[in-house]
């Protein structure tokens, strides 16, 4: 288990100790999410199925997260029950991952974890890698009807704007919140029409939340960081960055490690947003 650093859940993030101490167990699930796919062929925690996130986890024409039939298939393929206990780690910093999170969240899968630094401190720490790719006998999962709070909707968000008890989050970076931006500035300039941010969000960009090698901070600083911006636990919070994954590392930042009651992720975010027709943005 990672050390508990003060977190209010402190069983959801487990370090890579736990991980290659339970490999063989099989009562634990490892899922790789990864939005570059090649990093699972290139070696993989033993044990790991993996996901990828653009075609496995998204709706192929909706834009939307898969529905519940689509992820009761995935998971029965993955040998996947619901009480196995999904322990989940990827590229880029756990966003997938995380996102990833969030789905099964909304899902109820009961018994969901993160690994600790993801991916980039599994393999920094030299820790085992395999290109094996596990099969697993099929199950019967069921999933649960979708736990709507941990989620927002566009509208939603636009009938909260300008109320004190809801604080709005956008995680991306300072260029991307000014409006300088409408991506991360490693990637295509695409996504949305408009770039700023919803009006009233706080930046306080996801990477915050983490130390240089990707694991999380403690609560107290976590929660320094937040306050100090506003973003306490007696209000609803919502966040989003561009596409909902940022969002995720921060929504499970709040949820599960400051234990915030009512936290729920825009996975619409500016992509969506900064297309709308009529829809107030700041710069």
């Amino acid at each position: 288990m990672a050390e508990n650093k003060g977190y209010a859940h402190p069983e959801v993030l487990v370090d890579a100790d736990w991980v290659e101490a339970h490999l063989n167990d099989p009562k634990v699930r490892l899922i790789e999410v990864d939005v570059d796919t090649s990093a699972y062929e290139q070696g993989h925690i033993p044990g790991a199925v993996g996901f990828n996130w653009q075609k496995e986890l998204q709706d192929q024409v909706i834009r939307a997260p898969i529905n519940k039939e689509q992820l009761e298939e995935l998971l029965s393929r993955a040998g996947v029950s619901n009480d196995t206990t999904i322990v989940l780690y990827g590229d880029n910093n756990n966003w997938f991952a995380a996102w990833a999170f969030w789905l099964l969240t909304y899902y109820g899968h009961k018994d969901v974890r993160l690994l600790d630094g993801g991916r980039a401190k599994w393999v920094a720490d030299r820790r085992p890698l395999t290109t094996e790719v596990p099969s697993y006998p099929r199950t019967e999962y069921r999933a649960e009807e979708p736990h709507r709070e941990v989620r927002a909707l566009r509208d939603e968000v636009l009938s909260k704007l300008g109320n004190s008890h809801v604080a709005l989050v956008d995680v991306r970076s300072p260029g991307e919140y000014k409006g300088e931006l409408l991506a991360p500035p490693n990637l295509p300039q695409e996504g949305a029409q408009r770039g700023g941010h919803i009006p009233g969000a706080k930046n306080i960009p996801w990477a915050s939340a983490v130390r240089e090698d990707g694991t999380f901070k403690s609560a107290d600083e976590l929660r320094a960081i937040y306050e100090s911006q506003g973003i306490t636990g007696d209000k609803e919070v919502i966040a989003y960055c561009r596409i909902g994954e940022r969002s995720s590392h921060t929504w499970f930042a709040l949820r599960y490690l400051l234990g915030y009651p009512n936290v729920r992720n825009y996975d619409g975010s500016w992509t969506e947003w900064g297309s709308l027709i009529g829809v107030p943005i700041e710069k």
